[in-house]
């Protein structure tokens, strides 16, 4: 294990679905771990591309399994509206998922179209949609193709369940519509910048003080390597020693990799 791959690390960033838990339950060691980052002085922060839950949920959540030092909880779903201002203005959003995306994007001074007025759309917002049905489906493409950019939360295409089962991910749909609509869509969550580069202006940290944990090449490790930070994989099951700056199999492994003392395996 090379230790200087956390030397000078003041703060450390966690992904949750598949790395801090699997569904509800949190992964062996992950709380004596975050307990014992937090009394050493370890700046925390938690990152999530879930797209249908504010950063405050993710607070509640995380209380609720005992993780009570949860201070910074990002998500992409409160700021897709302001992004979609950045770019585009105020705008007529047809948005094809949870209701607390509808709101988030009319929170920030866009107007969202219902699904059957899918022509008046300038923007189309696509999440996790646990009610999608093929109507709804075939409004985003429409709207797509006639010239409305998609943009999503994310692309991963699976949501992580307990047990090792998953649902089909925000990425799944996503690409369902930029296939049938021919076009790319513009990504809030990870592996783009803007939750890495919030949460490192919540911890106060430059890049290289801070390290991200998580269980995603792709998304995880490629987005913070993007922005300059360090990488942390989490790979039960293993993983090359050369795929982040740190390879971990358990929660014990980091915490004795950070200096804060071992944990129950």
């Amino acid at each position: 294990m090379p230790a200087r791959a956390l030397a000078g690390v003041r703060g450390f960033v966690f992904d949750l679905d598949g790395c801090v838990w699997n569904g509800s339950a949190l992964n062996p060691a992950a709380g004596e771990t975050l307990a014992a980052l937090h009394r050493a002085g370890r700046g925390l922060a938690f990152l999530t591309n879930n797209s249908r839950e504010t950063g405050e949920d993710i607070r509640r959540r995380l209380h609720a399994v005992g993780v009570t030092v949860a201070e910074h909880a990002l998500t992409p779903l409160e700021i897709i509206g302001e992004v979609i201002a950045r770019r585009f203005g105020p705008s007529r959003v047809l948005v094809i998922g949870a209701e607390e995306l509808a709101r988030v994007i009319a929170r920030a001074g866009h107007a969202v179209v219902p699904v059957k007025d899918y022509r008046r759309a300038t923007v189309v917002a696509l999440g996790n949609d646990f009610d999608l049905t093929y109507e709804r489906l075939t409004a985003a493409a429409r709207a797509c193709a006639a010239g409305a950019p998609l943009i999503t939360p994310n692309v991963d295409p699976r949501l992580p369940l307990e047990g090792g089962d998953f649902l089909p991910g925000c990425g799944a749909l996503v690409e369902a519509v930029a296939v049938a609509a021919g076009v790319r869509p513009i990504v809030v969550g990870k592996p783009e910048a803007p939750l890495f580069r919030i949460a490192l202006e919540r911890l106060g940290l430059a890049p290289a003080e801070a390290a991200m944990v998580g269980d995603s090449l792709p998304s995880d490790i490629a987005g913070a390597r993007a922005v300059g930070m360090r990488t942390v994989l989490y790979a039960p099951a293993g993983a090359p020693a050369d795929a982040a700056d740190l390879v971990v199999g358990s929660f014990a492994e980091l915490a004795a990799a950070a200096g804060v003392g071992s944990t129950a395996a």
